[in-house]
């Protein structure tokens, strides 16, 4: 099975075809990352203001502040909550926010506080006290951005992947290749060999494709809003990759020797394909409400938990005890999916000429 494995890598990436779509994949991400640096313009935001005076900020041209009035506390507080406002000046001298208040931002109307007392005073006096009146929700945007370009990375290798392993099958049975390799291995080793191979290209290019992600959100300074714990979102990734990919490899080489030609390729993998498309759908919708009841529900049906629930954890923080139980789940599917798949594998695989139907082989003994 090793063998059939390292002759599958050494196939793939000797392509021209292989390098050429990593290098356009890596490209594509480093763009999406600094795209927001490069293109973002000044950072800008909105205060409220409470009995207050509005702060005099050095204009550099890197920072716009909006001020806006309201009434009392009460108004400025709904403004807060509603994000309205990023924050909120009462009486100046306290600091309404949302969750911790952005440190740029924090550091801004502290600076122009202070300034504003030696101005006015002569001496330097307390500072602003920062008052947090809602959750925690500074690192949301970030999480959110994330899970976006996770669905596409996934979905991309996901799709991919087990495409390329369907094409392998087809071709090697459509010019009886597999004949003569049956001569040698067992079914069993062709088609894990042939997974593990592929399985290991995929691998390549998401690690390739986080670590230039990576890399370029911690040359361009993005990195710092990073969430805690991103190695373990980062290994999270890796794990739910190999699941899902396993799930549908196993289930586009099952398909794929049922037939012989590469033109059927597409009809035969229909429904695997029209799952997958469900499962992007659905991941899309989590990277934006992770904790949605759909996006819950989702997260624990094999194979969509294999995209959708790395998406949720990313795009929010999820208790990991459901993590684990997705994972279990997934795991428990994707081992009785590759023991089905060896089977119909091992009954079509050499039955060439007409497409073979899926209920007759599994009948057949």
């Amino acid at each position: 099975m090793l063998l059939v494995a390292g002759r599958e890598i050494r196939t793939q990436v000797r392509t021209k075809g292989f390098l050429v779509g990593l290098v356009v994949t890596v490209v594509l991400i480093v763009g999406i990352t600094l795209a927001p640096k490069l293109l973002g313009g000044p950072d800008s935001y909105t205060i409220g203001l409470v009995s207050s005076q509005k702060l005099d900020v050095p204009d550099g041209g890197d920072i716009e502040i909006e001020w806006r009035s309201y009434s009392d506390e009460a108004a400025a507080r709904r403004a807060v909550l509603d994000e309205d406002v990023d924050a909120a000046l009462v009486g100046n001298t306290r600091v309404l926010s949302d969750g911790k208040i952005d440190d740029q931002l924090g550091l801004i109307l502290q600076s122009a506080h202070r300034e504003a007392q030696i101005q006015s005073a002569g001496v330097r006096t307390t500072p602003l006290s920062m008052e947090s009146i809602g959750g925690d929700t500074r690192y949301d945007e970030t999480r959110s951005q994330l899970a976006f370009m996770l669905v596409l990375i996934l979905f991309m290798l996901v799709v991919g992947t087990p495409m390329m392993v369907a094409m392998g099958v087809v071709e090697e049975k459509g010019s009886r290749i597999v004949e003569i390799l049956l001569t040698s291995v067992r079914p069993w080793q062709l088609l894990g060999g042939k997974v593990l191979g592929l399985g290991v290209v995929g691998l390549i290019n998401l690690v390739v494709v986080l670590v230039a992600g990576l890399g370029a959100a911690f040359a361009s300074g993005l990195a710092v809003d990073f969430p805690p714990g991103m190695a373990g979102i980062v290994a999270g990734i890796v794990v739910w990759f190999v699941l899902g990919y396993a799930f549908f490899a196993a289930v586009a080489a099952a398909l794929a020797s049922l037939i012989s030609r590469q033109e059927e390729v597409g009809n035969v993998l229909t429904p695997m394909t029209m799952t997958m498309f469900a499962s992007y759908a659905v991941a899309f919708y989590a990277a934006r409400e992770p904790t949605s009841l759909v996006a819950t529900i989702v997260s624990y049906v094999p194979p969509f938990s294999s995209m959708v629930m790395p998406v949720r954890a990313t795009a929010a923080e999820i208790p990991v005890w459901e993590v684990l139980v997705s994972g279990v789940l997934m795991a428990v599917a994707v081992a009785g999916t590759v023991v089905f798949a060896a089977r119909v594998y091992e009954r079509a695989v050499l039955r060439t000429g007409a497409r073979v139907r899926l209920s007759e082989v599994v009948r057949s003994r």
